[in-house]
C-alpha cells in the first residue's frame, strides 16, 4: 500500500481505528522518521482523543484508557533487553488495544497474533506500507 503524504496516513489511521477490536495488537516497524508515530496518532485521534499524542519513546507506555476501546501506545526503541518487557505489564492490558512501535526489540515471537505493519520510505518521498495479516484480521484487512 502506498501512502502519498500526511492525509493518506490520517485516512489509513481512521480506517484502521474503525476495525479495531478489544484485545487487538498491532505492531509498527520501520526506520526512524518513517511515520510510525504519525499513524498511531491518526488511529488515536480517530478513536476520539482530541489532545496531544506524544511519542512514548521515554515513557515507553502511554495509555489512553478513556478511549473505546482503550489503547496502550508502546514504543520499545529504548528497550535494551527483552527481560525488560516483564516490567512494562503489557501482559495485563485486558481488553485494551496494544499499538507497538519497534516490536523487533521484543523478539520475533512476541505477539504472534498481531497485525504487523511495516513502513518504509519510497523513492518519491511517499511511504510504502506492507502488512503481515494474521487470521484474526483476515476479514478486516485491508481496512475500509
Amino acid at each position: 500500500m502506498r501512502l502519498a503524504g500526511e492525509s493518506s496516513t490520517r485516512e489509513l489511521g481512521r480506517r484502521l481505528a474503525a476495525q479495531l477490536r478489544r484485545g487487538d495488537v498491532m505492531t509498527l516497524s520501520g526506520p526512524l522518521g518513517v511515520g510510525k508515530t504519525a499513524l498511531v496518532r491518526a488511529i488515536i485521534a480517530a478513536l476520539g482523543h482530541s489532545g496531544e499524542v506524544p511519542s512514548p519513546t521515554f515513557a515507553i507506555v502511554q495509555p489512553y484508557e478513556e478511549l473505546d476501546p482503550p489503547v496502550w501506545h508502546v514504543d520499545l526503541y529504548r528497550l535494551e533487553d527483552k527481560g525488560e518487557l516483564d516490567e512494562l505489564g503489557l501482559d495485563s492490558l485486558g481488553d485494551a488495544v496494544l499499538l507497538v512501535e519497534w516490536p523487533e526489540r521484543a523478539g520475533e515471537t512476541s505477539w504472534p497474533e498481531a497485525l504487523r505493519l511495516r513502513l518504509d520510505f519510497a523513492e518519491d518521498g511517499a511511504r510504502r506500507l506492507t502488512a503481515d495479516v494474521p487470521p484474526a484480521w483476515q476479514d478486516r484487512w485491508p481496512p475500509r
